[in-house]
């Protein structure tokens, strides 16, 4: 099934989720600045707009009710002007409230973030530390077993308030259990009794279950996966998704094989609760029937489209639809492709690379890539960015630009990832992203090509392969101009500029020793792996 499949099940199925947890109310202040007080040097906000929206267990339980399920509320809020505000959201949403509970003499948790040109300027932060009354305490975990009576899946929201006690987390682990159990906890060590399905800790919180700093990049995920079991005993889990923030995330499934999602990142914008964004889609998927590999795909698409919109992050089904229907997205960044291809190594799939401007696609490019292609079973081919392009080319080059470029050469079907690169040669790349095979066309051998050296310090063999005659990018950019010339009565549209003779002789990239830039070559079809853009 494909994700759009699995998308049309949570509509079809309407999961039931109860959602237990820290409820809490999101402000979003906003104005603008343009003095500094008298009394002290701080901005002074005029504020013109006052926005609340529901967060922490609200709003998972906002975005699972978004993403078409059933949605019971289950907590202790207070019963103030904050509590009655907040449950009325919810009410109107669809949730079902009844077990979201105001209490007479507690404080409703409230976050306000005050907000001026585009910059969260400080977050206010009206917080209850008291434990909850005794009965209030227990009527909660009455509620809490209750609500699984029915439930598809139970997601458990906890971000440290006193109102999740050691009585309720016994209650839980002692009750009726639900299909499936998901917690989201900053110490899921505390959840552990209840024998999560999933945990969903993110980097800094899986860095003090394990008692190691994870590092950054691509090295995050490395680290975690080699202490998995460690994780899963800590948490008592049957399967942890580590999310790692612009990295995406990492499944962890006990005794199965790793796996990673990759999140799209935006600049900067003033969103928050992404991840309870992907933990409310994963309950409703995995309630749905989805598998666990599928459902953590899923969740970071949800989480993806939540982020592209400012305040506390909501994704609706309509538009987790619309964002799996677009068109394949084109830039994946190079950590990412790296750590693809690790996957693919894992899966004894071999390698091959190549790189090259593609200023203007023609036949000798998909001859020569489709060649490649076959080589191996994935095919990794780099673009030179326009800078670098100019450089080796002149300043009339490129033609088209590079994004406009990459996005062309992934939609060849031999091609399965592409990246853009800014130096004038491959070899740093080659050496990130070690390669089994570098392909190559032309008369070269390998002790010509700068790259071989790097090729062969990682492991890999350098292949050349035949250079197509007669189709070359000056060659072709030197027709158009003639014809144009010639239409315009400055010329023959016959002619072949000086450019397009000399290009005939020596191509923009099979041949060219300005750096080896545009092959010419073509790989046949072999395989179905992922196929994406990345921007290096």
């Amino acid at each position: 099934m494909t994700p759009l499949d699995y998308a049309a099940l949570l509509r079809e199925r309407r999961p039931d989720v109860a959602v237990l947890g820290d409820f809490l109310l999101d402000g979003w202040w906003t104005g603008s600045i343009d003095r500094i007080a008298r009394e002290a040097p701080a901005p002074v906000v005029d504020l013109q707009e006052h926005r609340y929206a529901p967060g922490g267990a609200a709003n998972a339980a906002m975005n699972a009710a978004a993403l078409g399920a059933r949605v019971q509320a289950v907590g202790a809020i207070g019963a103030d002007d904050a509590g009655v505000r907040l449950r009325t959201m919810l009410r109107d949403a669809g949730i079902d409230v009844r077990r979201l509970r105001l209490v007479d003499g507690m404080r409703t948790t409230t976050k306000v973030r005050v907000a001026a040109a585009g910059q969260v300027m400080v977050r206010l932060d009206e917080v209850d530390h008291e434990e909850l009354p005794a009965e209030a305490a227990r009527q909660l975990a009455r509620d809490a077993v209750e609500s699984v009576a029915t439930a598809d899946a139970q997601l458990i929201c906890d971000y440290g308030s006193a109102a999740l006690g050691s009585a309720l987390i016994d209650a839980v682990a002692h009750g009726r259990r639900p299909p499936v159990r998901i917690v989201d906890a900053h110490d899921p060590r505390r959840w552990a009794p209840t024998r999560p399905d999933v945990v969903t800790p993110n980097a800094a919180e899986t860095e003090a279950i394990l008692g190691i700093p994870l590092g950054s990049g691509s090295e995050r995920a490395r680290r975690v996966t080699r202490r998995a079991s460690q994780l899963l005993s800590a948490t008592g889990a049957a399967a942890a998704v580590v999310t790692l923030d612009r990295s995406g995330t990492l499944l962890l499934p006990a005794g199965g094989r790793p796996h990673r999602t990759y999140a799209h990142p935006l600049p900067e914008k003033q969103a928050s609760g992404a991840g309870d964004v992907f933990s409310a889609a994963l309950a409703v998927a995995r309630g749905a029937g989805v598998p666990l590999e599928a459902a953590t795909d899923l969740a970071q698409q949800a989480a993806d489209v939540a982020v592209r919109k400012p305040g506390t992050c909501v994704c609706t089904l309509d538009e987790l639809t619309d964002w799996l229907g677009r068109p394949a997205e084109s830039a994946l960044g190079v950590e990412e492709l790296a750590d693809r291809l690790d996957a693919h190594r894992r899966a004894g799939h071999r390698i091959v690379f190549t790189n090259g401007c593609f200023d203007v696609l023609h036949r000798g490019h998909t001859t020569y890539l489709r060649q490649a292609k076959r080589l191996g079973d994935v095919l990794v081919v780099a673009v030179n960015s326009d800078d670098s392009v100019q450089r080796l080319k002149g300043p009339d080059r490129p033609v088209n630009r590079d994004r406009d470029r990459a996005d062309v050469l992934a939609e060849l079907s031999c091609v399965d990832y592409v990246t853009v690169f800014a130096e004038d040669t491959p070899r740093a790349l080659i050496r990130r992203l070690r390669p089994d095979v570098y392909a190559k066309g032309g008369d070269y051998s390998p002790e010509m090509l700068p790259e071989t050296p790097d090729v062969r310090a990682v492991g890999g063999e350098v292949v050349i392969l035949d250079y197509v005659a007669d189709h070359s990018t000056t060659q072709i950019i030197g027709r158009i101009r003639s014809t144009a010339e010639g239409s315009d009565g400055a010329g023959g549209g016959s002619a072949q500029d000086p450019a397009a003779r000399e290009g005939s002789a020596r191509d923009d990239g099979a041949r060219d020793d300005a750096g080896r830039d545009e092959p010419e070559r073509a790989g046949a079809v072999h395989g179905q792996s992922p196929r994406g853009v990345a921007a290096g």
